[in-house]
């Protein structure tokens, strides 16, 4: 029984793969969609392909796909979808290593809406034009699997992340409000501007803040956290440590230090980092 099942697998899949019944997913295929003014998100779900994401001059999302899976682009209501899937009887990629699949999504460069980011285990780059022009949207809603994902310069009003065991780097994001629920991955944050609440399981977090504008919330478990903050921040420091540890480089005014707490201010005491570590490690600096 389990040769006939491998036969079969490998009967089918071969079939897709050199279009023995006329239907080939090789090549690049593409796919567009009208991104009129009823259009409220732009949603991306895709597993195991590099994908880039480039904002231009345009009206539309076109997505160019090159790959042995099936691209999808769709219009339901509110909603551009573009989806890539494994299809027919691929349950296990014996695609050689080396063999890439790639998908490119154009989207209109003044766009200002939702988008929301699925990433399985590929890799996902996403960037603005620039520091100074970046891409500006309402809401950004991430969930990454074990995959990796680049962002650079975007302005978002409000971004959310959910990270398995993946690696994120972005460079120059500034939003109202920022979430990340970071489980054993890592993410790297560089330039950034707004709010910021953060869980930490077992993962590494690391930010370097522009300028402080808005609270700060981290809880630990058993994760590292480093706070890169400028020299003028002013801030309010809480904490409670069970078994972590907590340090702080900046001199603080009334400064209560024991071992389960660091309290004191910096500055004018303006904006609020409260952090809570039960055995991780938390470094201010």
């Amino acid at each position: 029984m389990l040769l006939v099942i491998t036969g079969l697998y490998i009967v089918f899949n071969q079939a897709y793969r050199f279009d023995i019944f006329g239907t080939s997913s090789e090549g690049n295929k593409n796919g567009q969609a009208a991104i009129s003014t009823d259009v409220q998100v732009i949603k991306v779900d895709v597993s195991s392909v590099s994908t880039t994401i480039i904002p231009e001059d345009r009206i539309d999302l076109k997505a160019v796909y090159n790959g042995k899976q099936q691209l999808k682009v769709s219009e339901n209501g509110d909603t551009v979808a573009v989806s890539v899937k494994s299809k027919g009887f691929n349950f296990f990629d014996w695609t050689p290593f080396t063999e890439k699949s790639k998908l490119t999504i154009y989207i209109p460069k003044d766009y200002d809406r939702n988008m929301t980011i699925d990433l399985g285990s590929g890799n996902l780059h996403f960037s603005g034009q620039s520091k100074e022009n970046p891409m500006k949207l309402n809401e950004v809603t991430i969930d990454i699997g074990s995959g990796n994902m680049d962002f650079k310069n975007l302005l978002v009003k409000r971004w959310s992340q959910d990270i398995g065991s993946g690696n994120v780097k972005i460079d120059s994001l500034r939003t109202e409000t920022g979430t990340f629920d970071l489980s054993s991955g890592n993410m790297d944050i560089k330039h950034y501007m707004g709010a910021m609440e953060a869980d930490v399981s077992s993962g590494r977090l690391n930010i370097q803040m522009d300028k402080l504008t808005d609270s700060i919330k981290i809880d630990v478990s058993s994760g590292n956290v480093g706070l890169d903050l400028p020299d003028q921040a002013d801030f309010t420091l809480t904490s409670d440590v069970s078994s972590g540890n907590i340090s702080c480089d900046f001199p603080l005014t009334t400064k209560e230090v024991s071992k389960h707490s660091i309290q004191g201010k910096h500055g004018s005491g303006k904006y609020k980092i409260d952090l809570d570590v039960s055995s991780g490690n938390v470094k201010i600096h």
